[in-house]
This record gives C-alpha cells, structure tokens and sequence, in this order.
C-alpha cells in the first residue's frame, strides 16, 4: 500500500501546474490576429504606394511633358513645363463652344493623400490601444491566472483527500463527509466566476471594439469613394491644355493661347489607386466578420472549464445577450491560449470524460483527479 501510496502522491505532484513565468503580462495579445492582420494591410499597403509614388516622381524627374512650340528655346520649354504643372489647369470648351476650366490639382496631391488614408487607418487601433487595452490587459492577466490556480487548487485539494482517506479509519465515514461537502458546494472557489459575471453586465470593451470596426469601415469605404471620385473625374485624363499667357512669357510675341501637355506618371497612379481600392474593397468583409463574431458565444472554451468546481456559466445558463464585455474577453482569452497552461489538461480530461464508461463518475476534474489517485475502488457512485 505504501507503493501505490507514493506513486499516488507523484502523480497528483506532477499534475500541478509550474508557477506562471514573470513574462506572462508581456507576452498577452492584445489585438485578435484577424485585427492585426487589417492594421498591417491597411496601414501598411498605403504607405508602400506612397514610397512608390515618391521613388517614381524622383527617378523621372519631371511629371508632365508639354509640346511647345518649335520656336521656343529650351528656357522657354523647361518654364512652360514647371507653369503647367504648378496650375494643373484644363482649358477646353464645351459643346456650345463655351470655355471651361477643369483643375487637377488632386493628381498632384494623390501622394500626399494617401499619407492621410494611412494615418486615419491607424486611428482606429489608437482608439483601441489606449481606451481599451490597459483594461483589457488586467482582466485577461486575472482571469487567466485565476483559471490556473484553480485547475492547481483542484489538484491540491484531492492530494489533502488522499491524506485524509489514508489516515481515515473509517473510509464509509469519509466519503459520506465527501458528498456533504459535494452537496453545500464546500468545494467551490467562486471568485472567478463571479468576477466573469460581472463582465456580462459591463458593455465598456464590447463598446470600443464595435466603434473601432465602425470606424475603420467607415474609413475603408470613405477612401474607396475617393478613389472613385477620382476616376471618374480626373484619372481618365492623360491629356490637358494648359495656358501660359500670364507670367514671364505674356509679353512673348506668337504665343499660342493653349499648349497640349501630358501626364508622364498618369499610369503609375491609376495602378495605385485601383489597387489600393481592390484591396480595401476585399477587406470590408473582414472588418463586417470581425464585429459579427461578437454576436455568439465561444462556448467552446467555456464548457472546457466546467469541470473546475462552480465555474458553471453554462449549466446555469447565465450566459444572455452576446454583446457584452465577458464576450469580447473570450475571443481574446482565445487568441491567448498559449498563456493558459491549464486549458490542455482540461481539454484532455474533458475528452477523456467522454470516453469513460461512467460519466456519472466524474462531474469535476476533483473526481476525475480522485480517480487517477486510485479512491474509486470505495468511492460511491454520484446520484
């Protein structure tokens, strides 16, 4: 008996958990990988074109090629040139013969605007960063140290059993005193759940996820109009007629009232802009998926923890109205799971319950540990 007595004791010594290590509270992910994902791409892929946009502008040189005159000289040329490109001006006349003005400055400022579209996609995560990840922070650095200690102090409490039982001389007596305490739920640690509880009724991280994804799809469609705008306005003009009667060059005798010019980098920004749109566009799906997931619940990592001692959100069906902090909470507790130690051995039981024969033995990963430790030789069956 003292054989079976140690390897008891070793084996329930080895199902405790190590002390979580110091670098748990730096290694916590604060964003979901499908957030993380839309900040690299939507943040990122504008500035890559702007640097594209700015690499091309500083190889070729000039941007815009006008056919002057033959009897200008090269002065006369490079000046008429720079005058176009700094008016961005269409002369043209109408059907009735009418003139008419177009500008198109925005093709000079298209670079410059997607440094904008950059800094207003990263608004979001801003938002997100420093109004709802401190707190998020704590309560996932509780809970799950929480969760820990409780599969730890399952584990301790059936070594204190085993104790008892030993030095119990009459083993009736003791499993009688055991379902009394099953009974009055003696055995339970109630602070987690309640502390989860309490985040059902707490709507303060569900609130800024949802504005996040609100703005960043907002922002998302915003840039597309834009974008659309700007084909269907300028972008499908390579060509303009520019004016240079004003300036250094009035007073020149023979001047022509308007000078053909054309764009050099015309289609390098319709390349980045239908790019940029394409892009956005197949990312406002995602962003629409990433608030929807917040209208179920991840019952899966929920049912798992039922077999620690009163974690019974579900049982007791306390779980309501998806759209509450405790939700938001389980999607990150998901992403984290590599930080939740104790969630491979519940899950392991969990499956190992399902494949016992009597699964009326086991409620608690304290009956599944009092298993292990060999009492189910006069332990009673559950009512």
């Amino acid at each position: 008996m003292s054989l079976s007595h140690t390897a008891a004791e070793y084996m329930l010594s080895d199902a405790l958990l190590p002390d979580p290590s110091s670098s748990r509270a730096k290694g916590l992910r604060l964003e979901l990988p499908s957030d993380r994902l839309l900040k690299f791409v939507t943040v990122g892929l504008p500035l890559c074109l702007v640097s594209l946009a700015f690499a091309r502008e500083f190889s070729a040189g000039s941007q815009i090629s006008c056919f002057s005159p033959t009897n200008f000289t090269g002065k006369q040329s490079a000046y008429t040139d720079t005058a176009c490109w700094d008016s961005l001006i269409h002369h043209g006349f109408d059907a009735e013969g009418h003139a008419i003005t177009k500008s198109l400055w925005a093709l000079r400022v298209f670079p410059y605007s997607l440094l904008v579209v950059a800094v207003l996609m990263y608004l979001p995560y801003l938002l997100w960063r420093y109004a709802a990840a401190p707190a998020l922070h704590s309560d996932l650095l509780f809970i799950i140290d929480e969760l820990d200690k409780s599969y730890n102090r399952s584990v301790r409490l059936v070594q204190h059993m085993k104790k008892v039982q030993q030095a119990s001389a009459e083993p009736e007596r003791f499993w009688e005193e055991y379902e009394r305490a099953r009974r009055e739920r003696y055995f339970e640690f109630p602070l987690l759940e309640r502390y989860l509880s309490c985040k059902q009724h707490a709507h303060a991280l569900v609130s800024i996820y949802i504005l996040r994804n609100l703005l960043l799809l907002l922002f998302l469609a915003a840039t597309c109009l834009y974008l659309v705008f700007l084909h269907l306005n300028i972008f499908f003009q390579d060509e303009f007629n520019c004016s240079i009667t004003t300036g250094l060059l009035q007073a020149e005798p023979h001047i022509p009232p308007l000078i053909p010019c054309k764009l050099v980098f015309f289609s390098v920004f319709q390349l980045i802009s239908l790019s940029l749109g394409s892009v956005y566009v197949l990312l406002m799906p995602v962003v629409i998926y990433n608030a929807l997931q917040l209208c179920q619940w991840d019952k899966g990592l929920l049912s798992v923890y039922e077999m620690l001692p009163a974690f019974d959100l579900l049982s007791r069906r306390m779980l309501t109205c998806p759209l509450n902090d405790l939700n938001v909470i389980l999607l990150f507790l998901r992403a984290n799971i590599s930080e939740l130690t104790s969630f491979s051995r519940l899950n392991a039981v969990s499956a190992l319950r399902e494949a016992t024969a009597n699964k009326e033995d086991i409620d608690t990963v304290i009956d599944f540990m009092t298993l292990l430790a060999g009492l189910e030789t006069t332990k009673p069956k559950h009512q």
